[in-house]
């Protein structure tokens, strides 16, 4: 602003919008409409900031309106012009997608599943269920920690595993998905997938119902999905295998499920193909506490709503800490050890042989006998 000149005055609106609109840093946005009063009218009264997030995620294109619930909000009850009213309206959009930015490119990153919903199929429930797939280790207790599906004739039958989020907005940039190593059958075959494709939306029905019912169609029936992945292809190797998002996406809803297209492996004691699946690892940005959604039945539509402008803190425990399920385990570990049960005591990645420990004993009782 040179000498006091403007140089928004200096253009029409049309060139003035084509400018801002090709910056893609949303804090390019927001120092730009700091610089004036005017400056700030424009960006505001254009909803750049709403726009700019909208190329960011194009799911929010589904954002019916938003809401601030977080005590800052004004004008919702003072009564005025219609004029009035509608820049309140534009004011809070702007503050919400300000933040809103900010948070989906500062919030610190972190496992983001919360719980294990359902798979498309089981082959032995619970020993073989979805909720192992949490379990970053193989094998605990000298037992195999995977999820089996059924197994099929036909190897082109997928599968699909379906996650609750830590968050209603979460962030995601990568899903790691290790298949199972069947270590104690002959030549230890890898039950991979061939490919695999994500897809993140919200609930339509009652979580109960969803629970209750297993089949090749839920992801259809009783979710809405906001989003669809393209597919990437598996390896047949037994370790951790990164699927990196080609642009984040914004999940809405807190749903994700992992479709498994393709069967590689058969089965040689009934000729069948299965998929197996050891651990699943989700990586984002949760968006809460700071906000939350509202969808509407029957609609694609949603309400964005600002619950705290507050920066969340980090989550004290880091990626690498063990779970609480690990831990839980651990303590069935000890239980088997003081009733007298051998069994493999695997801390972390690290396994401790039972049978290594009893025959230093002995080794030290003929030594002792020796002696004597």
């Amino acid at each position: 602003m040179k000498n006091g000149l403007d140089f928004l005055n200096l253009l029409n609106c049309d060139v003035s919008l084509k400018i801002l609109t090709n910056l893609e840093d949303p804090s390019d946005l927001v120092r730009f409409s700091a610089v004036s009063r005017s400056w700030r009218q424009f960006v505001i009264e254009n909803g750049l900031l709403k726009h700019l997030c909208r190329r960011m995620f194009p799911q929010l294109s589904r954002v019916d309106h938003v809401n601030e619930l977080c005590g800052t909000a004004k004008g919702h009850a003072e009564a005025g012009s219609s004029n009035f009213m509608e820049w309140e309206a534009l004011k809070r959009e702007h503050r919400v997608y300000a933040f809103f930015a900010r948070g989906c490119l500062s919030f610190a990153p972190r496992e983001c599943i919360s719980e294990a919903i359902i798979a498309s199929s089981t082959d032995n429930d619970p020993e073989e269920g979805i909720h192992n797939t949490l379990e970053p280790r193989d094998r605990v207790a000298r037992r195999a920690s995977y999820w089996s599906s059924k197994g099929q004739s036909n190897p082109a039958v997928p599968e699909t595993l379906t996650y609750r989020l830590c968050a209603d907005l979460c962030v995601i940039t990568e899903i790691n998905v290790r298949p199972f190593e069947a270590y104690f059958q002959i030549g230890k075959p890898i039950y991979s997938a061939n490919s695999v494709r994500f897809r993140m939306g919200h609930v339509k029905s009652c979580m109960d119902n969803i629970v209750k019912e297993s089949c090749q169609d839920c992801g259809n029936e009783k979710f809405a999905w906001t989003y669809t992945s393209q597919e990437f292809p598996m390896a047949q190797e037994n370790c951790l295998q990164n699927f990196r998002l080609p642009e984040p996406v914004l999940c809405i809803g807190g749903i994700l499920q992992i479709e498994l297209l393709g069967r590689v492996q058969r089965q040689e004691m009934d000729s069948l193909y299965y998929i197996c699946v050891s651990h699943v690892q989700v990586v984002g940005r949760p968006l809460s506490p700071a906000f939350g959604i509202q969808t509407f039945e029957h609609s694609e539509k949603f309400v964005l709503e600002a619950l705290s402008y507050k920066q969340p803190t980090s989550p004290a425990q880091s990626s690498s800490a063990p779970t609480l399920q690990m831990r839980v385990r651990d303590l069935e570990q000890i239980l088997n050890l003081l009733r007298g049960n051998v069994v493999d005591v695997v801390e972390y990645g690290y396994e401790w042989e039972i049978e290594d420990e009893e025959s230093d004993e002995e080794d030290e009782d003929e030594d002792e006998e020796d002696r004597e």
